[in-house]
C-alpha cells in the first residue's frame, strides 16, 4: 500500500515514516511504502493531476487541505478515484509548526495504518490535534 503525505507537509516526514515502517513490512500482513505528493509528482502539482495517479495505486492520503473535502470537485474526484484520505485539522490557520506536525501524524500512524487496511474505499476521516479520527 501506499500513503502519500501531501505537500503541505514536509517531505522530510513522508522520507522518515517510510523509514521507520521499512522493518515492520516485514512482520505485517500489507507493506506500507510512504512517499511524498512534492517528491513524487513535484512542487505545486495541481490535485486534478496528482489524485487520478494515486487512484491507480489504490493509495492513501494524509493532508491538512480541508479543500479536497469541501469543494464540490475536488470531493467528487477523490471519490471517483476511489483515494482513502486522513485529514489533519491544525489549531490554527497558521497549520501546525514542523514539530507538531511530525508528531501528531506519528502518534497516529498505527490507526491510520488499521483503517486504510479496513476501509473500503473511498473513505475520508479527519481528527485535530486535541481529538481522534472521525469519519466524515
Amino acid at each position: 500500500m501506499i500513503v502519500y503525505i501531501d505537500e503541505n507537509m514536509p517531505p522530510q516526514l513522508a522520507r522518515g515514516l517510510n523509514i521507520l515502517q521499512q522493518p515492520l513490512n516485514l512482520k505485517e500482513k500489507v507493506a506500507i511504502e510512504v512517499k511524498s505528493i512534492k517528491d513524487e509528482f513535484g512542487q505545486g502539482a495541481q490535485d486534478e493531476d496528482w489524485i487520478p495517479k494515486a487512484g491507480k495505486e489504490n493509495a492513501i492520503i494524509i493532508t491538512q487541505d480541508y479543500r479536497i473535502q469541501r469543494d464540490k470537485n475536488q470531493n467528487a474526484l477523490y471519490q471517483e478515484h476511489g483515494l482513502g484520505i486522513f485529514f489533519f485539522k491544525p489549531p490554527s490557520n497558521n497549520g501546525f509548526n514542523y514539530w507538531e506536525m511530525v508528531e501528531q501524524v506519528v502518534k497516529r500512524w498505527e490507526t491510520v495504518k488499521k483503517l486504510a487496511i479496513k476501509e473500503k474505499r473511498p473513505f475520508a476521516y479527519r481528527c485535530s490535534s486535541r481529538s481522534d479520527f472521525d469519519k466524515i
